[in-house]
C-alpha cells in the first residue's frame, strides 16, 4: 500500500445527502447460483428508480468483465473479488446511492470484511449502512432451475470449485433480510426489501 497519499477532505456525507435528498446504503445479496439474486436485485433496482431514487446494481456482468476481469474462481481470487466489490459498493453508498450487489459471496469471512469496511469511519464521518439479503434456496432446487447449465457442468467436472457442488457456501446466520426464493415470488421479495428500506428511512426523497 502506498504511504505517500494524503486524504483530502471534501463534502461531508450529510451535506451530500441533504443536497441529493437521499441516504446511501449497500444492499448485499448473497446466495447460491440460480437462487434468484440477480433477478430480485434487478427488479428492486427498477422499482427504486421508478420511485425516483438513485440506485445502481453491481453484479457479475458489470464487474467480472471489467474491474475484476483478471480474477478467476480460486479461493484467493474469490476473496479479492469480494474485497474489490465491497470497496466499490462503499464508494457508491457514500455518494448517497442505494447500491445493490448481487454475488454468490460464499464465505462468511469475506462478507464480514465487506460489512466491516462499511462500518469503518477512518476517512469518513459516520458508518455506512450494510444490509445483507440472504436469498436462500436448497441446492436441489437451484439445480432444477440452472438457467445457464452451470450445475450440470459442475456435476460433470467441467467447472472446478463450483459453489454448492465442489466448493462450500457458508450461509449467513444473521442476515438483515432472509428470503426463501423457492417459496417467494420476485414481486413479494421486492416488497419485503422495499419495506425494510422504508422502515429504516432510506426511501425518503424530501
Amino acid at each position: 500500500m502506498a504511504t505517500n497519499i494524503t486524504w483530502h477532505e471534501g463534502l461531508s456525507r450529510k451535506e451530500r445527502s441533504d443536497l441529493r435528498k437521499q441516504k446511501g446504503c449497500t444492499v448485499w445479496f448473497t446466495g447460491l447460483s440460480a437462487s434468484g439474486k440477480s433477478t430480485i436485485a434487478t427488479a428492486l433496482e427498477q422499482h427504486l428508480l421508478h420511485l425516483g431514487l438513485q440506485t445502481y446494481r453491481l453484479d457479475g456482468d458489470n464487474v467480472r468483465f471489467g474491474l475484476n476481469k483478471d480474477l478467476g474462481f480460486s479461493p484467493q481470487d474469490r476473496v479479492e473479488n469480494i474485497r474489490r466489490i465491497a470497496e466499490v459498493a462503499k464508494l457508491f453508498a457514500d455518494s448517497t446511492t442505494i447500491t445493490l450487489t448481487s454475488f454468490i459471496s460464499p464465505y462468511k469471512a469475506d462478507r464480514q470484511v465487506a460489512r466491516d469496511l462499511h462500518a469503518d469511519t477512518k476517512n469518513t464521518d459516520s458508518p455506512l449502512p450494510f444490509i445483507e439479503v440472504f436469498i436462500d434456496i436448497p441446492v436441489e432446487e437451484a439445480e432444477k432451475r440452472d438457467p445457464k447449465g452451470l450445475y450440470k457442468k459442475a456435476r460433470a467436472g467441467e467447472i472446478k470449485e463450483f459453489t454448492g457442488i465442489s466448493a462450500p457456501y457458508e450461509a449467513p446466520e444473521n442476515a438483515e433480510i432472509h428470503i426463501h426464493s423457492e417459496k417467494t415470488s420476485v414481486e413479494e421479495a421486492v416488497r419485503i426489501i422495499t419495506k425494510y428500506l422504508e422502515d429504516n428511512g432510506f426511501l425518503k426523497t424530501g
